[in-house]
């Protein structure tokens, strides 16, 4: 049993705790970075009242950051740096609920767009909202990841 266990432990992709919240803030960045992007793209197509559609996403994007991800941000540093093994698995910057939450999040937001139910200039403004506090959170897990030191 601790052979098969050793061999599994050499076979995982370990890396360092500071990697794994460069990793996190990585896959952060890329969702966020690919949101405001789509937004801005779909902004773009419908430009009257650009200037107050940004401002009202933006403000709302800061806002669901301070409530809600800052939060969830905060969970995901803390047990990265607790986690039991000194090189986890670089798959470890999320729990299996996080992979959950991530993956119905991302469905919901295929199905919305594919649906036809919610205008295309009406999601741009949800995908800017969205995109701002992933982009911050990712941000959070660098200077995590900048000033981590072992024995935190």
């Amino acid at each position: 049993m601790n052979t098969s266990k050793s061999f599994i432990n050499r076979l995982k992709p370990g890396i360092p705790k500071r990697v794994l919240l460069f990793v996190a803030g990585l896959v952060w960045t890329f969702a966020g970075g690919m949101l405001l992007y789509r937004g801005c793209r779909l902004l773009a197509d419908y430009p009257e009242y650009l200037w107050i559609k940004l401002f009202l996403s933006i403000g709302a994007g800061i806002l669901f950051y301070y409530f809600l991800f800052d939060k969830i941000s905060a969970k995901h540093t803390a047990r990265i740096k607790s986690l039991p093994h000194e090189r986890p698995c670089m798959f470890s910057f999320f729990d299996p609920k996080s992979y959950l939450m991530m993956g119905l999040m991302i469905s919901m937001g295929i199905g919305l767009r594919m649906s036809g139910l919610v205008a295309l200039k009406h999601i741009s403004l949800l995908y800017v909202t969205m995109g701002i506090p992933l982009t911050i959170s990712a941000i959070r897990f660098y200077l995590n990841g900048l000033f981590f030191r072992k024995n935190q």
